[in-house]
């Protein structure tokens, strides 16, 4: 089974007018995200702004990463109503989504997400795999594959994405509006499918926050990958649980900071390809080359205390070039 995204799909984009720098007018995609409220046996738990392409599997990852759904739950059904914009999550049993609604954390995400629940509550009871290996020819193969594959963030941008992926192989990729949101995609699907993931990674294109450490562990994944940078409390956390903690994929470059035991060094970096141009996002070139090991804080290099700019945000500099894009 392969899951990936459908750039093609009428609904994620839209055309509209305006000008460039120069006042030169020009007509470009942009991305579609719409509400989806969310309810957990009647009850509405949450309203999120997401581009609607896979409201279930969303809905059943962010109830399950929230903790608010056992992984071993039994789930009744899961309608969505694409008129009224909701989805409806049913269980046989009593949960106790009224408890976690009483104790809120405001996450760092690109829209300011709020967690419910004990962010750590079951993290320390999590064994991931440590037989699970990550080989560098795997991973440069990967990089090049998902730079390869037709995405709604190079048709339209302000996007990021996750993929969950065995080798160099990514078998499923999920994208959104918040990186939270793909990656509770991809534990969604997982959990409709009863799909393992402890000789797996997760890749994503956003930090690699103490938010994405503890859903990758809750989700059973041995090792996270992102061309972003970290946080503190990420790399933390990620020590603590003994996942594998890679950043600043690009290319032939990365830096990793937890779990390195678990990497293969087997490619010959001879034979591994720069990343193209036209994939490069925001200062992230320049990144690796100035500041990838000097210690700088992702906050102080864009000046905002909540750390540095979101991957992939932003999309195509300009629609009629086919020039390099923004993060």
């Amino acid at each position: 089974m392969r899951i990936q995204p459908d750039p093609s799909d009428p609904r994620l984009t839209r055309r509209v007018t305006g000008i460039d720098q120069t006042g030169a007018p020009l007509e470009t995609a942009v991305t579609v995200e719409r509400p989806l409220t969310l309810y957990l046996n009647g009850q509405e738990i949450v309203t999120m702004m997401t581009i609607l392409d896979r409201p279930e599997e969303l809905a059943l990852g962010y109830l399950l990463n929230q903790g608010m759904l056992a992984a071993d739950a039994v789930v009744d059904g899961v309608d969505y109503d694409e008129d009224l914009g909701a989805v409806i999550v049913r269980t046989p049993h009593a949960t106790d989504f009224e408890q976690k609604l009483r104790k809120k954390t405001l996450t760092s995400g690109c829209a300011q997400g709020t967690a419910f629940g004990d962010l750590m509550e079951g993290f320390a009871a999590v064994r991931l795999n440590p037989a699970a290996r990550l080989r560098t020819s795997d991973l440069y193969r990967l990089l090049h594959n998902l730079n390869a594959m037709p995405t709604l963030y190079l048709a339209a941008g302000a996007i990021h994405g996750c993929a969950l992926a065995r080798g160099d192989d990514p078998f499923c990729v999920m994208e959104d509006v918040g990186r939270h949101n793909a990656v509770d995609k991809i534990a969604g699907w997982m959990f409709r499918h009863s799909i393992a993931a402890d000789d797996c990674a997760l890749y994503t294109t956003g930090r690699l926050t103490s938010e994405m450490v503890i859903k990758t562990v809750r989700m059973g994944v041995p090792i996270l990958l992102s061309r972003s940078g970290f946080t503190a409390w990420g790399v933390e956390l990620a020590r603590e649980a003994n996942l594998t903690l890679v950043g600043r994929c690009k290319g032939k470059r990365f830096v990793a900071l937890a779990g390195e035991q678990r990497i293969v060094f087997d490619a010959d970096l001879a034979y591994v390809a720069e990343e193209s141009a036209k994939h490069w996002r925001k200062n992230s070139h320049a990144d690796d080359v100035e500041g990838a090991l000097d210690g700088r804080s992702e906050g102080a290099r864009d000046g905002r205390s909540g750390g540095a700019q979101d991957d992939r945000t932003e999309g195509p500099r300009d629609d009629r070039t086919g020039g390099a894009r923004d993060e």
